[in-house]
């Protein structure tokens, strides 16, 4: 990150920062927020988009620049203000996608509909796009990338995030000269049945919304995050919901794993309860005996695997690097490398009965388990990142999958019409 300190640098002596447009004043959209304002350079958020306005002006004012924000409504209230150097905030963020001021369009709201809308337009307005997103990501990220490139733009899921954090790593492991054929992250609780009720206490304690932390707590959210690696690595699961081995340090995976097997089908995975407690790792492999001796010396154990991790992963301190990587060198964390490779299925989280409506991640009403696509595919598993605001044809019991049969979808959906246009790309029609 050097590079990126130096060139942000620069940007700042030249009286010329990164200007960010931000989608999503929550929890880490705030935190994001002042890291950029308060702590970096050659950086600054100049605009926050969020569906209540009342909301991102308080982030600007946590940031002690309140007093030049201005409320706009109109495109050319925004470029109007933003010509005058004040900030803005507005509830539409195709505002901010099709300003030419702006440089990179940050999403942090977890919402897919939502986000799929500000993704298109923020992919139109030629903007860099960074996903604080990996449900997105997830669902309709191939087709994203296809059309980011068409652009000429560069499309992330963030540093800071889990999928990246192992990206890095992966990539680290590589430029080594080792084979990487293990990736994930380290979870420390995992209940597929818990809800916003169940989460309520949590999330008001830390100042998040309940449906986000019940997507932490029920595996959702790991596996999208799961499914963002898979596409951005080529690799695999090794079943439906991964094997999710429970133990006591990270460094014990080499005990856990067919290790051979690894070699010839690399995977995605992660391990519960595991110290360092948080963060990500890679397996790495090279039988070569010399390079052995010397991961020895070096405490790496005796090889050919090893275990690299990283025990830890900030995202608002992380992700405003991403946008460097992207504005500055046309570069990208993680996003996917081709043709989608996984898919995060539904199961029901208790009793539907037809007629139901799904409430979505983090709901009542379903969860999510990565799996991988052909699989997915052949059974016509409804994608989790689908579900929000679908109704029951036919009752479904409590932990059964939840097929594209079982639903129908709301009208006049974009992530929708991406999922059919990534479907006709990729020849998964």
């Amino acid at each position: 990150m050097i590079i990126v300190d130096s060139a942000l640098a620069k940007r700042q002596k030249d009286g010329n920062p990164i200007r960010v447009g931000l989608v999503g004043a929550g929890y880490m959209g705030k935190g994001m927020t002042r890291q950029m304002i308060e702590s970096m350079v050659g950086m600054d958020v100049v605009a926050i988009a969020n569906r209540t306005v009342d909301r991102a002006s308080e982030v600007f004012e946590a940031c002690g620049v309140g007093d030049s924000v201005v409320q706009a409504s109109s495109q050319a209230e925004v470029d109007r203000a933003l010509e005058k150097g004040q900030r803005v905030v507005v509830s539409d963020p195709v505002l901010l996608c099709r300003t030419k001021s702006i440089e990179a369009i940050l999403e942090a709201t977890g919402e897919v509909e939502y986000g799929a809308r500000t993704a298109v337009a923020a992919i139109e307005g030629h903007k860099h796009l960074i996903l604080v997103n990996a449900e997105l990501d997830a669902t309709v990220g191939p087709i994203l990338k296809v059309m980011a490139d068409k652009a000429g733009v560069v499309i992330s899921n963030a540093d800071g995030d889990e999928p990246a954090v192992a990206m890095n790593l992966v990539r680290f492991v590589r430029s080594i000269g080792y084979r990487p054929v293990l990736a994930g992250n380290v979870k420390g609780f995992y209940d597929p049945h818990r809800n916003p009720e169940t989460q309520l206490g949590f999330a008001n304690e830390h100042g998040q919304r309940p449906k986000m932390v019940t997507s932490f707590a029920d595996g959702t959210k790991m596996s999208m995050e799961a499914s963002v690696l898979v596409n951005a690595t080529g690799f695999s699961v090794a079943k439906r919901g991964m094997t999710g081995h429970r133990c006591a340090h990270v460094k014990e995976v080499l005990e856990l794993f067919d290790l051979d097997a690894l070699l010839e089908t690399p995977l995605v995975d992660y391990v519960l309860g595991a110290e360092p407690g948080s963060g990500a790792f890679v397996v790495g492999f090279d039988d070569d005996k010399e390079r052995r001796a010397y991961m020895q010396y070096f405490k790496m154990g005796e090889g050919p695997f090893h275990v690299f991790y990283r025990p830890f992963h900030l995202t608002h301190l992380e992700a405003p690097l991403s946008v460097a990587r992207a504005v500055l060198f046309g570069d990208a964390a993680i996003a996917p490398s081709g043709a989608p490779r996984a898919e995060v299925v539904t199961f029901a989280k208790t009793d539907l009965e037809a007629g139901a409506i799904l409430d979505g991640i983090g709901g009542f009403s379903c969860y999510g388990m990565v799996d991988n696509v052909a699989v997915a595919r052949s059974q016509r598993a409804l994608p989790m990142g689908l579900t929000d605001g679908c109704r029951m044809r036919r009752s479904v019991p409590a932990d059964q999958m939840i097929t594209l049969d079982d639903v129908e979808f709301p009208a006049d959906r974009e992530v929708d019409r991406l999922r059919a246009i990534q479907n006709q790309t990729f020849g998964l029609a």
